[in-house]
This record gives structure tokens, C-alpha cells and sequence, in this order.
């Protein structure tokens, strides 16, 4: 009997060891964690890259002439609008040049319209007296000629003197050609040549004059766009150089950021497309205007420019910047959130989806694009179902989970 007893309560023993052992088996195996569905939403590609900001347009304000500088009418900081005077340049030897050079213009006019106007005329005027004449002297030289012949016939001159009457004739005839000729030549050629000439010295004087004018303007240093001075190296008295910047102007109104982005990135942007641009002052938008046709070959990038107004002209030239392009934007993509990448042993990116049963299993995925906290999937996973972003960590496949809400903060396994 006592070993009856001993046996059944062995027996207990035994059931109450396995069952606890099975209670505890329970227990280690149901893993609480925290899913998200894979659904399908619009995320956008955004490209980041770090810059230096430039004004939009600058130009260094050069003179064409070296002088001194007589005064500065702008200093440091000062905004100033496209043909605003800067500065002027020492010009009372120009300013006489310019003078000598108009009188000479004045005098070649004068000179053209005398040549047009009354000397030709009177050349003319004088050589269609002197054709009449000539025409006259020898109608009356062939006058002559036939009184004489008739006298001869009638016996009552000589031939000699019928000789003599001819020879006058030819001579007369003679000075006619001369004169017709010579009036020819000034309605025509000498006409047109000595006009020809007197509009040409007229021309050269102006020209002379124009380039004079223009030497004297190089003394007056104008603004060849609208923006705020940035530098200005010289005082009123010093010398200005020809070739050496004697202002800096700068359009800030508008800024660019310069930026140099990898070319696997490069290739997702275009112009127009929309950017943000950030400095320690805050950020605001702006737009792509330019993606460089070429990589430079150093650093394997591709140079990109981020516009953006500027009121205020709170960002400075010089100053580094963060932009964020975005490349595009994917309307029905497959996301999740990115904490439910996971590594596996061989390396690969998984995520562990959980069924309908509780059971997780790993899935090995590739992924696209990654923004605000999520990752788009590519290949591995279906929209709609679920995926651990809590408690994922050490979670073996097949192992049996148990969902909870944010409130409950899942275990991570070892």
C-alpha cells in the first residue's frame, strides 16, 4: 500500500513538473510586438545635397580708361539701380578732345554744303558760259568761211585768206569739244567725286567725334545692373585701372544654391523641380534652374542649382546651405514604415510579416525609395499586409507573436 503511495504521488509530481514546463514553454514562445499594414501611398524621391549660396547675378563694375577717381557717389551696402552713376573719373583733358572734335564735325558740314550746295553750281553755271561761247566763236568762224568761199568764186579775195578761215574754224571747233567735254565731266564725275568727297570728311569727323564722346562717357562708371554694392577697394583721389574692378555689384534679390550631388542621385532631377533650401536662419523654397550636362570627373557629382527669392536678403552669398529636390513623386507605391527593416544573417533587408495566425515570418524584400520615415518595397511584400516595426529584433521565423498597441512597449529579444 505504501508503495502505491508513493507512486501516485510521484505521478503528481511528474503531471505538475510538465505542465508548469509547458506553461513556461508558452510563455517564451508568444512574442509581444507592434505591426503596421503595407499600404499604398504617394512618397516622393527627395535628393539632398549640401551647397554654397551665390547671388543671382554679380558684376564687377570695370572702367575702360585709367583716371583718377574724381568721386564716389555710392558707398559699401548701398542699393543702386541698371545705369545709376557710381563714380566719376578725372575728364577735363577728355572733356576738351570732345569739344575740338565737335567743331571739327561742324566745320566738315559747312565744308558739304558749299560743295553742294554753291561751288559746283557756280563750275557748272561758268562752264555752260564757256561751252556757249565756244559754240559761238565757231558758227562764226563757219560764217566766215562761206562768206569767204563765195568771195573767192567771184575772184574777189584770195585763197590764202579762205585758208586762214578755215583754220579758225577747225581751232573753233576745237575749243567746243574742250568745253562740252569739260562740262560733262563736272555733271558727272567731278560732281559725284567732289560730293563723294566732302560726305566722307563729314563722316570722319563724326566718327572721330563719337569716339571722343565715348571716351569721355568711360569717365562716368555707371551700374549695368540693379543690386547692393558689395565692394568698393578705392577712395575719391586714387588711381582707377583699366581692367581692374573699381565696384562690385550684387543682385541678391534672388539667390543660388550650388550644390554637387552624387550621379546616382543627379539622374532623378530636372528643371523645375521643386527644392527647399536651409541655413542656420531657417529655410524656405525654391526651384531647380539648372542640372549640369556633365560630371565632374574628380569627384564623380553633377553641379545643381537651387533658386529663391530672397526678400529681405536674409541669406548671404558665401554661406552654406542644405537643399532638399524633390526628384519625383510615385502615386501607388507599396510602403512601410522604416523600422520594420530589418538585417539578415546573410545580410540581406527582410522585414517580418505577420499572418493571420500570429505567426511571424521573415521576408526577404527589396527596397526603392526612402522619405519621412518610410521606405517604398519594391519586391517581396503585398500592400495590406502586416509588418513588425516593434519587437522585431531577434524574432525568429515561424515564431509566434502576440500584437499589441503603442501603449504596451514590446520586449526586444536577445
Amino acid at each position: 500500500m505504501w508503495k502505491r503511495i508513493i507512486v501516485l504521488i510521484a505521478s503528481i509530481i511528474v503531471i505538475c513538473g510538465c505542465s508548469k514546463k509547458e506553461e513556461e514553454a508558452e510563455v517564451e514562445t508568444v512574442v509581444p510586438v507592434q505591426v503596421a499594414p503595407a499600404s499604398r501611398e504617394a512618397i516622393q524621391r527627395v535628393i539632398t545635397a549640401d551647397g554654397v549660396i551665390f547671388a543671382l547675378d554679380q558684376a564687377s563694375v570695370t572702367p575702360k580708361i585709367s583716371a583718377p577717381v574724381e568721386k564716389f557717389l555710392v558707398n559699401r551696402g548701398d542699393h543702386v539701380k541698371q545705369g545709376q552713376l557710381l563714380a566719376v573719373l578725372e575728364n577735363k583733358d577728355l572733356v576738351g578732345v570732345a569739344a575740338e572734335s565737335k567743331s571739327q564735325v561742324d566745320q566738315a558740314e559747312a565744308s558739304y554744303r558749299m560743295t553742294t550746295g554753291v561751288s559746283l553750281p557756280e563750275e557748272i553755271v561758268k562752264s555752260r558760259g564757256e561751252v556757249e561761247a565756244a559754240r559761238q566763236a565757231m558758227e562764226a568762224s563757219q560764217r566766215l568761211v562761206e562768206s569767204r568761199q563765195k568771195l573767192l568764186a567771184e575772184g574777189v579775195i584770195a585763197r590764202k585768206l579762205v585758208d586762214e578761215a578755215q583754220v579758225a574754224l577747225a581751232q573753233a571747233r576745237v575749243q567746243m569739244q574742250t568745253a562740252e567735254e569739260h562740262l560733262r565731266t563736272l555733271e558727272g564725275v567731278a560732281e559725284e567725286s567732289e560730293t563723294k568727297a566732302a560726305a566722307a570728311q563729314v563722316e570722319a569727323a563724326k566718327g572721330r567725334h563719337q569716339s571722343s564722346e565715348a571716351q569721355l562717357s568711360y569717365s562716368q562708371i555707371r551700374s549695368p545692373i540693379s543690386g547692393v554694392v558689395a565692394d568698393r577697394p578705392l577712395y575719391a583721389g586714387e588711381m582707377a585701372s583699366a581692367g581692374t574692378p573699381l565696384l562690385t555689384v550684387v543682385d541678391i534679390s534672388r539667390v543660388v544654391v550650388r550644390a554637387n550631388v552624387p550621379l546616382d542621385q543627379a539622374v532623378y532631377l530636372k528643371v523645375g523641380d521643386s527644392a527647399t533650401i536651409t541655413t542656420s536662419g531657417g529655410s524656405r523654397q525654391g526651384k531647380v534652374i539648372i542640372v549640369s550636362p556633365a560630371a565632374d570627373a574628380g569627384s564623380t557629382t553633377v553641379q545643381v542649382w537651387v533658386q529663391a527669392e530672397n526678400p529681405g536678403e536674409q541669406l548671404k552669398p558665401g554661406t552654406a546651405a542644405h537643399v532638399a529636390v524633390i526628384g519625383e513623386t510615385l502615386r501607388d507605391a507599396i510602403v512601410v514604415p522604416v523600422e520594420a527593416l530589418l538585417a539578415s544573417s546573410e545580410g540581406e533587408v527582410v522585414v517580418m510579416a505577420v499572418t493571420s495566425d500570429s505567426v511571424a515570418h521573415e521576408k526577404q524584400i527589396k527596397t526603392g525609395i526612402r522619405n519621412e520615415g518610410k521606405v517604398q518595397i519594391l519586391e517581396g511584400l503585398a500592400a495590406d499586409e502586416q509588418v513588425v516595426v516593434e519587437g522585431g529584433v531577434g524574432l525568429e521565423d515561424g515564431a509566434k507573436v502576440r500584437i499589441v498597441t503603442a501603449e504596451e512597449k514590446p520586449v526586444q529579444l536577445e
